[in-house]
């Protein structure tokens, strides 16, 4: 019998990734991903369980990773508006390595009623704390619904964009956002 290998579950994450980006969500699969990993099914499944089981870790690591970036921008104990700028920032400076790991992520995630539930967590936490009922939280809402279509069209190809488009495009989205945070009536006296 053959000494136990521990089974590397970031590599069985890139593995995964990697086929969801390349060949979409229906190629993924526990055996596909050992094949592409180099492991055994049951590796796969020991560590993560189902395929919806990979999809949550895949979705967790993309998340975690998403949360240091933002961090370094916005402390999470930040005023909403800062947030959201930092929102945009790390949205603004998305390769497109990333950009198709985020869709490719997507796809997945909205495969599952768990994973479409985390995405409207996460998409509802982006704005929490802003006050929509207010000029200043619409424009900031706003700024986030453009930040977050341009994402969207950008990552799944629906339209072209080179550099110089994208960055044109957030120069307005960080335009709309100041004007939001200048007119904040909400933010804390400093």
């Amino acid at each position: 019998m053959g000494r136990y290998q521990p089974v590397d579950q970031e590599k069985v994450l890139d593995a995964a990734e990697e086929i969801v980006r390349t060949r979409g969500i229906a190629a993924l699969t526990i055996d596909g991903v050992a094949k592409a990993a180099g492991i055994s099914k049951g590796g796969v499944q020991s560590s993560f369980g189902t395929k919806d089981g990979l999809i949550t870790a895949m979705y967790a690591r993309w998340n975690d990773e998403y949360d240091t970036m933002l961090g370094k921008l916005a402390a999470p104990d930040s005023p909403p508006m800062h947030r959201l700028a930092g929102h945009v920032e790390v949205t603004h400076h998305t390769d497109e390595a990333e950009a198709d790991r985020a869709a490719g992520m997507l796809a997945a995630l909205l495969n599952t009623p768990a994973g479409l539930a985390s995405m409207q967590d996460w998409y509802a936490a982006r704005l929490e704390g802003i006050d929509v009922t207010t000029p200043a939280g619409r424009r900031a809402r706003l700024a986030f619904l453009a930040n977050e279509g341009a994402f969207l069209l950008r990552s799944f190809g629906f339209m072209r964009m080179d550099a110089a488009m994208w960055d044109e495009m957030f120069a307005d989205i960080r335009s709309l956002l100041a004007e939001a945070q200048r007119s904040d009536t909400s933010k804390p006296a400093v």
